[in-house]
This record gives structure tokens, sequence and C-alpha cells, in this order.
């Protein structure tokens, strides 16, 4: 299908954003078994079940503007989870606290493709005038960013994850 105007392109972002949440889902779900750090542990899977609310948010807005959120297949994300399953779980590590922060680094990844989308999805929707889209995705948004600032302190914390595996 064409893509004529900002409309054809949000729309297919929400389409490409499902697929990529659908991908991260799996693969989140994967670090988050991986890990060794409890807490890191608890983060992956709270990080997961935002994911799994954010598909469902998205499959929503699919379906008010007829879409059909699996209408697409998000290349990007597919090479990120390949990354983040080859990288964080089939690696081969010495030490636990190592290998956790090798997961915090692919998580961020998923976490900063999923942030790009989200961002433009965002722009569209104000721009189009679908201002209850937009306040559901910046909604998405905020919680993506609250995910990834988590992550960020469990590594860089005075006792975090960095520390341990230095």
């Amino acid at each position: 299908m064409p893509l004529n105007n900002l409309q054809d392109v949000y729309f297919d972002q929400l389409q490409d954003l499902h697929s990529a949440c659908k991908q991260s889902l799996e693969a989140t779900t994967e670090l988050g078994r991986a890990a060794t750090d409890k807490e890191l542990s608890e983060a992956l899977i709270a990080g997961a079940n935002g994911i799994s609310q954010g598909m469902d948010k998205i499959k929503s807005l699919c379906s008010e503007h007829d879409l059909d959120p699996d209408g697409e297949h998000c290349k990007g994300m597919e090479g990120l989870v390949k990354e983040a399953r080859a990288h964080g779980i089939e690696q081969e590590f010495g030490d636990d606290a190592a290998r956790d922060a090798m997961i915090i680094t692919q998580y961020q990844r998923l976490v900063h493709y999923a942030l790009a989308g989200y961002g433009c999805v965002v722009a569209f929707a104000n721009r189009l005038g679908f201002d209850e889209d937009g306040a559901v995705l910046q909604s998405m948004l905020d919680e993506t960013y609250d995910g990834d600032r988590r992550m960020t302190e469990i590594a860089t914390r005075s006792d975090g994850l960095n520390k341990a595996a230095a």
C-alpha cells in the first residue's frame, strides 16, 4: 500500500510498533529468565508486563482506525531481538554480573528502538488531530522512558551491576 500522507504513515507505524512490541515481549521475557540479579529480573518482568499492556493499547488504537495490528512486520526489532538473544542469552559468561550487565545493554537497545517509534507516532497523532490516540501513546512513551531509567539506575548506582561486573 502506498503511503500518500501523514495519516498513512501514522497507521503504518502503529502496525510496525505492534510488531516491534510483540517481538520484544518474547525477548524481554527470555532476558528476565536469564538474569541472575533479583532486582534486574523483577524489572524485566515489569518491562514485559508493560510491553504486553502497550500491545493491547496499540491493538485498540488500530481497531479504532479499522487497521489490522498484525499488518506489518518490524525488521528493525527482528534484528535487535536476534542480537539480544545472541549477546544476552546464548553468549557464554564466566561471571553472572557480567551477563546481567549485558542483559541490561541488550534490553535498553530494544527499549530505545521503541522510544523512537513511540515518539514518532505521538507526534503524528497530535499533528493529525487524533488527540485521544496522542494521549494514550504519550503515556506509553512516558512509561517506556521510566523503564529505561530504571535499568540505568540498576546498572549505575554505587552498588549497581556495573560495579559488580567490573
